[in-house]
């Protein structure tokens, strides 16, 4: 059995070294007074999608639909050829389905970091997700895992069972969240693999 309290003193150890590349070790760096990163990278919009390689194409397809949005972009270069800034104004957030319970966390931050205007939502077709229903995967856990994982998340977001109210619930899920601030436009969205067409299902713009 590993001595925890011993692992624990090593790894920190070999991190340290990495401490020099956080903002916050930065001379002059101030937590208290920073306001954003919007002059380096002028993020406005979030996209929270699917990670299946087929709908890779969903950021661009939102890009030049809205037609003011960078994607992907451009790094920003100083004169010793560091990275300080890019050009893009469309970040993304995937995971199983595109859906938003799993992304709230990425909303808060980037709201924190930069000054986000926009939250989209995209659905695509054949989604993975629509293989299963939400009490067949927990009922796979329980079976073959025999973990219990009924609590850890939200219920109506581990498959998606109909597009369209999928992605309405996402929005509505989205708009009462804590974690989303209230002048954030929410977009809704259904993209078709095969043909790329994009569709805009309904949007929540604050009045």
């Amino acid at each position: 059995m590993p001595d925890l309290p011993a692992v624990k003193r090593r790894w920190r150890k070999k991190m340290s070294k990495f401490s020099d590349y956080e903002y916050r070790k930065q001379p002059g760096f101030d937590m208290n007074t920073f306001e954003g990163a919007n002059q380096a990278i002028p993020m406005k919009t979030l996209v929270i999608y699917c990670f299946d390689p087929r709908a890779a194409e969903i950021p661009q397809a939102i890009a030049e639909y809205f037609g003011d949005e960078v994607y992907p972009g451009e790094n920003i270069l100083d004169k010793s050829g560091n990275r300080v800034g890019s050009t893009r104004t469309l970040f993304t957030a995937t995971n199983a389905g595109g859906r938003a319970a799993f992304a709230l966390e990425s909303v808060a931050a980037m709201d924190y970091i930069f000054s986000v205007q926009n939250v989209i939502v995209v659905d695509h077709s054949f989604c993975g997700t629509t293989t299963l229903t939400p009490e067949l995967l927990l009922e796979e856990f329980h079976d073959h895992y025999h973990a219990d994982i009924s609590t850890m998340f939200d219920h109506d977001s581990l498959a998606i069972m109909d597009f369209e109210k999928s992605i309405k619930y996402d929005i509505e899920l989205l708009r009462s969240s804590p974690a989303v601030p209230k002048h954030i436009k929410l977009y809704g969205f259904f993209y078709e693999i095969s043909s790329g067409k994009l569709t805009e299902v309904m949007r929540d713009i604050p009045a």
